[in-house]
């Protein structure tokens, strides 16, 4: 199993926002994560990730306890974050952008990795000298999926990457994340409804006011 979460609980300045979440991610499996805004999505990633404490429960990666941890070094150990807001550094090129986790994490074969997403993603490879501040809203959930996937070999978290993104980008949004199963990736894609994702997950879960259930 990539992602065990068991009665996970989650305050955010003493609110709860996370209850009791159960959830499971079978290796290489895409699993989606449906909930309306301020659902709780966006925290469960933020709490797998590490970047937010927990009140108590586990989150096991590989059956590795990650209370043991620290966030810093998840994407060490091949787990990958694509955040809403994309958070590409604007003045640096899309290559340098893609390039920032081998260098925070010494990932020996980046350049071979970089070689392998260029392969999945030639358009990105186009624009690589181009810095990230001239790109289009749908170019930048390109390159951030670009950069998730340098550390991102076992488990990739997805928050809404469709959000915001003009349709034929969202199209090849689509045929890239799609094309991550026949890698060995699990994948978890979070998005306030299933349009997109209903024909990519193998299975979904719903969350609404931090409460999981499966779909």
């Amino acid at each position: 199993m990539t992602l065990n979460i068991r009665g996970l609980n989650v305050s955010i300045d003493s609110i709860p926002i996370l209850r009791d979440v159960a959830m499971e991610v079978p290796k290489g499996a895409m699993i989606g994560l449906i909930g309306r805004n301020g659902a709780g999505k966006t925290t469960l990633m933020r709490s797998i990730m590490g970047l937010l404490p927990i009140e108590s429960g586990a989150i096991r990666i590989h059956d590795q306890d990650m209370s043991k941890v620290a966030g810093y070094k998840r994407a060490g150990l091949g787990v990958s974050y694509l955040p809403e807001d994309r958070r590409l550094i604007p003045q640096l090129t899309v290559e340098e952008n893609i390039l920032m986790p081998a260098w925070a994490n010494g990932i020996k074969d980046a350049p071979q990795r970089l070689a392998w997403i260029y392969e999945l993603m030639p358009e990105v490879a186009e624009f690589r000298d181009r810095r990230a501040l001239q790109l289009s809203g749908g170019q930048q959930k390109l390159v951030a999926l670009a950069r998730a996937l340098m550390p991102g070999r076992r488990l990739l978290l997805l928050d809404e990457p469709f959000e915001g993104v003009a349709p034929v980008l969202s199209r090849r949004l689509t045929e890239v994340i799609a094309s991550l199963g026949n890698e060995g990736l699990s994948v978890v894609l979070s998005e306030s409804d299933d349009v997109h994702s209903a024909d990519l997950v193998d299975r979904s879960y719903r969350i609404e006011r931090g409460v999981v259930e499966a779909a």
